[in-house]
């Protein structure tokens, strides 16, 4: 990834701070690559969208596109102040955003609370404004909800999984959980990019955690 190994800002700039950005969003893929669907697809009746950052996005697009039930993803930037911003913006550390993946899923084939279980169990969710050796603020842990009930399941599964990192040697969870922003699509190259490029790049590692099942609010799939 672009800034592998570079010194980045460690925190989050102000609005006031922020780059700029533009009005007008920027090129994108038109296709998903895997799903053959039109990127830009709305979410069909029945569905339900959830969004995670969890370091380098193209191998989180991987994990979630490998899930069962999983009908769309994209990957982009959120969480931050600029519109509409580039790659290499957000890898500055002035925008605020953070690398994430967007997610369309069927709820009658997997749950919300299935989902959270391949974000935790996917990466570190103790380190910070890094993931590995991929530094800096847009590599920061997120999990961005869509309404109460995702918002409920994130924090029980979050409760839930800190005491096991803990017992494992781990730090206290890092990861931010706040309603979901404005979604930003992500240049055409990064879209499914391991899918792409089966070689290509992928710095995720998991804590080798399992997350237990059963620890969302109701307990029972948790769609928006």
């Amino acid at each position: 990834m672009f800034s592998l190994f570079s010194a980045k800002p460690a925190t989050i700039p102000a609005p006031g701070d922020a780059l700029p950005g533009r009005a007008e969003a920027i090129p994108t893929a038109t296709e998903h690559f895997v799903f053959h669907r039109p990127l830009k697809a709305p979410v069909p009746e029945g569905m339900a969208e959830a969004m995670f950052g969890m370091g380098c996005f193209w191998g989180v697009e991987r994990m979630f596109w490998q899930t069962p039930g999983v009908w769309l993803t994209m990957a982009g930037y959120s969480a931050g102040h600029t519109p509409n911003p580039t790659y290499e913006e957000v890898c500055s550390g002035r925008t605020g955003h953070n690398e994430v993946v967007r997610v369309v899923f069927d709820p009658a084939q997997v749950g919300y609370e299935a989902l959270l279980r391949v974000f935790w169990e996917g990466h570190d969710p103790t380190q910070g404004m890094r993931q590995g050796n991929d530094r800096g603020t847009q590599y920061r842990s997120g999990i961005y909800v869509f309404g109460a009930e995702q918002q409920a399941a994130a924090e029980a599964s979050r409760t839930a999984f800190a005491p096991r990192l803990s017992a494992a040697g781990y730090g206290p969870i890092t990861t931010e959980i706040l309603p979901a922003r404005p979604f930003y699509f992500a240049e055409a190259y990064h879209q499914q990019y391991l899918a792409k490029n089966p070689g290509g790049y992928c710095g995720l590692g998991g804590t080798g955690v399992s997350c237990p099942a059963g620890v969302s609010a109701g307990g029972g799939p948790t769609a928006s």
